[in-house]
C-alpha cells in the first residue's frame, strides 16, 4: 500500500502564521465538541432503553433501597448494565480528558496529531468535510 503523501506546506513557516494557531484552536474545539456530542448521543439513545428495561427494579429500589438490591439488579440485567456502563464510562473519559487538557495543556503527541490533521485539511482544501469549520 502506498503511503499517503505528506502535505507540501512547510511546517516551520506555517507555525509562525497566527492564522495557523487560530485554526489549530478551532480544530481542537471541534474535537472537544465532537466528544461531548458523542457522549450526549449515547445518553439520548442507549440510556433510555437501559433505564426502561430496569423500570420495575428501579421502582422497587426507590421504596426499599439496599446495595445488595442494586447489585442484583445490575447482575441480572447485563445488557442494561453494559449500556449504562458505556454511557457513564464515555462521559467520565471525556471529563478526565478535557480536565487534563485544561489543567496541564495538550500533550505534545496530541499537538502533533492536530497539526498533521490541519495540514491534511489545508492540503485537501474545500473538499475536506472540516474545511468550512476550521479554515
Amino acid at each position: 500500500m502506498d503511503k499517503p503523501e505528506e502535505p507540501q506546506i512547510e511546517p516551520a513557516t506555517v507555525e509562525l502564521d497566527p492564522a495557523f494557531a487560530q485554526q489549530l484552536q478551532k480544530l481542537h474545539r471541534l474535537r472537544v465538541y465532537g466528544r461531548w456530542l458523542f457522549a450526549g448521543c449515547l445518553w439520548l439513545t442507549i440510556a433510555p432503553f437501559c433505564l426502561w428495561n430496569l423500570r420495575t427494579e428501579i421502582s422497587l429500589l426507590r421504596e426499599y433501597f439496599t446495595w445488595v438490591g442494586l447489585r442484583y439488579t445490575l447482575i441480572f440485567h447485563p445488557l442494561s448494565t453494559l449500556g449504562l456502563s458505556l454511557c457513564i464510562g464515555m462521559t467520565t473519559s471525556v471529563l478526565v480528558w478535557q480536565s487534563r487538557n485544561i489543567i496541564w495543556g495538550l500533550p505534545l503527541q496530541e499537538q502533533e496529531n492536530l497539526k498533521k490533521q490541519l495540514y491534511r485539511i489545508r492540503q485537501q482544501g474545500s473538499s475536506h468535510p472540516l474545511w468550512k469549520w476550521v479554515c
